[in-house]
This record gives structure tokens, sequence and C-alpha cells, in this order.
């Protein structure tokens, strides 16, 4: 199925071979182990990851179901499902670093990932320098002997910046280091970060993959078997690992997520056009807006911009709490990527573990709001936002 483009590998899914049929869905495994006939297979098992079912904490057929569907989507070998997005990037972060190693990453990411860093930091001895995520040269500048990471994501929560995945990662491959790109909010139907020379591929499976506000969870792709075996055998020991009832909900959901995100991007370019125009608004990060910085690479790099903008409040945080509060249609709630429209403040919420100088280097304001755009219409998403703002 290689051949076929991804909006039809999102339908036909991975599915386990049963002698003359097979399902058209996939079976939920729910199950804690399995039951073997010899003991030396059992031992087998336990030893590596391609090897028959043993228990919930390796692997599953469910679960694995929603690891090979989606390392096919990303073009990647293999992949490990976590019980969370944070659970991937842990996972990753915490399998590749050791104490006194040195990290490279993108000056603005999710507010989870920096506290993460933050803690490596003053836990482990693990340094970090913050770059521009479109400056090869920087990166370049930034490498130690002990550089061992390179971290970005493709399009950065809340204001998104749009990474320039083919020189930073090819400036990582030039300087021998891994290359670790967050890819949620683009998903396998915007941007593809291994057809860019990443190495490895994160997603929260609690968004658009799953994409109906149920489901926690996280996947970490990868572009080489070795490197996989390598995180995964650390993965067993964290215990980061993937539901079989939720990996079933995100295979469920991955069926509809070419047409929502369709929706999702049309909905968020007739928002961020419109919220340009307002007067209550001095600012609007959407990288499809000719105003963005990114607005040039994205063209270039992404199929879409995305369903996530946010807009800064002339008036302040007051003023973005007043808008959130007279909503109707949108709901004040934290995540994103469901099918309903949500909103929030980052520097209250997403991003509350950052200081005011790690906000400022976010770009994010007290004013800021960020908008999660679903699949409504789009007429009644725009009459209660500008009633709201009114």
């Amino acid at each position: 199925m290689t051949h076929l483009r991804p909006e039809t590998r999102t339908v036909h899914l991975p599915q386990p071979s049963v002698e003359g049929s097979r399902p058209i869905t996939m079976p939920i495994y729910q199950t804690s182990g399995f039951v073997f006939d010899d003991p030396a297979v059992m031992g087998d098992a336990f030893s590596r990851p391609d090897g028959p079912f043993v228990y919930g904490r390796y692997t599953n057929p469910t679960v694995r179901s929603l690891e090979q569907a989606v390392a096919g989507l990303e073009g990647g070998a293999a992949a490990i499902a976590t019980g969370s997005g944070m659970g991937a990037i842990n996972t990753v972060l915490l399998g590749l670093l050791r104490p006194g190693d040195h990290l490279i990453a993108q000056k603005a990411l999710y507010g989870g990932t920096a506290a993460m860093i933050n803690d490596l930091v003053a836990r482990f001895g693990v340094t970090v320098t913050h770059v521009p995520e479109d400056d090869p040269g920087a990166l370049r500048a930034a490498v130690r002997p002990e550089t061992r990471l390179v971290y970005l994501e493709t399009i950065t929560n809340p204001m998104g910046q749009v990474a320039d995945l083919p020189a930073m990662c090819a400036a990582a491959r030039e300087l021998g280091l891994t290359s670790v790109v967050d890819n949620t909010f683009a998903t396998p139907l915007l941007c593809r970060p291994f057809e860019h020379g990443a190495d490895i591929v994160i997603h929260s499976a609690t968004k658009y993959l799953s994409g109906h506000t149920d489901v926690v969870g996280g996947l970490a792709v990868f572009a080489d078997d070795a490197t996989y075996k390598k995180v995964w055998h650390y993965a067993v020991e964290l215990g980061a690992s993937a539901d079989p009832f939720a990996a079933w909900l995100t295979l469920r959901g991955l069926q509809t997520l070419g047409l929502r995100m369709e929706r999702h991007c049309s909905n968020a370019r007739l928002l961020a056009t419109r919220l340009a125009e307002h007067p209550a608004v001095s600012a609007v990060h959407w990288p499809g807006l000719p105003s963005h910085p990114s607005y040039e690479l994205a063209g270039k790099l992404l199929s879409d911009f995305g369903g996530v903008l946010a807009f800064d409040l002339a008036a302040g945080r007051e003023a973005g709490e007043r808008f959130m509060s007279s909503l109707s249609v949108a709901l004040l709630a934290p995540s994103l990527g469901g099918v309903e429209t949500l909103v929030m403040q980052p520097a209250t919420t997403s991003h509350r573990a950052l200081s005011a100088a790690e906000l400022a280097r976010h770009g994010i304001a007290e004013g800021t709001v960020r908008i999660a755009v679903g699949i409504e219409h789009p007429e009644d998403l725009w009459a209660d936002i500008s009633q709201a703002l009114t």
C-alpha cells in the first residue's frame, strides 16, 4: 500500500492475518498478557519488539496496528505508541540523552516540552541551547562535542512558527546529530518530516490523529530500525505504554483524518483572515497569513497551514478573559485537534510553567488567545467569535 496517498491509507489500516478472511476494523485486544505453549518462545518474546505478543507493556495487536499505521503514514520504519504525547516525548529524550549531554532545541516549543527540557537541565545535568527554528547557521554554531539531539516542531504551539526542516535536519545529519520533530500540529497529511531528513517524528495522538477528544495517547516514529530498537527497550522499562482501547479509538479516528484536516484548515483560514481585520485584534498568528514570518516557508513545506491560530488582543489579558467567557459555540477547554473548537490563553494554561522571559522568547503575551479550530460551520464560528470580541 506504499503507493497509495495518505488519505487512502488512513482508511485502509493494518489488519491481523486471519485464515480465509479478516475483520473490516481492527479488533480490541483488551488483555494484559498472552498464553504460550513453549517456554523458549515465551522467553524470546521478552527480548525483542518484533516477536510474539507477550505482555501489554511491550505491545499488543491493537496497539501494533496503530504503530504500523502511523509509521506507514509518516514513511518511517517503526513506531512506539505511548500513553500520552508527553509519554512519547519523554521516551525519546530520556531514552537517548544521558547526564552531561547537550541538546539543541528551537526557541519556541510546546509548554510541556519546554518544562520537560528544563527538568532535564535541573535534575540530570543536560545542557540546552535554544536556536531559531529556521536558522541552520545558529544550529551549527551551537554544536559542542557532547551535543546529541536537535529538537524541532513542524508548526509551533501556539504561535505557528514553521521549522525549516530541510535545512535544519540536513545540518543535524551533517554534524552527526539525531533530529527529533514534533509533527502533531501538521499531521502526516500536511507534512512528512522524514522526507526532509528527520530521524524521529513525534505525535500527540490525543490531538488530530484520534480527533474526537476522547483519547490520551502518543507515538514516536523512527526512520531506522536500530534507533527504534534502542528506544523500545527503554520504553518497555519506562512503562509509558499505550492502552489497547485508546489505540483502537485512535485507529477509528485516523479513518476520517483526511476529511477533518481539510475542514480544520479551511475554517482556520476564514477565522484568521477576519480576525486580522478586526479592530480589537492587534496581531494574528497563523502561518497561512502573508503577515506571518513563516508564510513563505510554510507555503513550500506544508500542503496546508493547520487548524490552530493565535491572536493578541490590544487590551491584554483581562480582555482575553472577557472574550473567552463570552463564547457559546467555541468552548473554554484544553487540548486541540478534536471536532469542537476550543479556546484558551497559553500564558495561564499550556505554557504556565514558563517564566516571563521564556514566554517572551516564545512570543506569547498575556493577552494571547489560542483557538484550536474545529469542524463546525465556519459562519457559526465567526458569529460566535465576533460577538465575543464586541
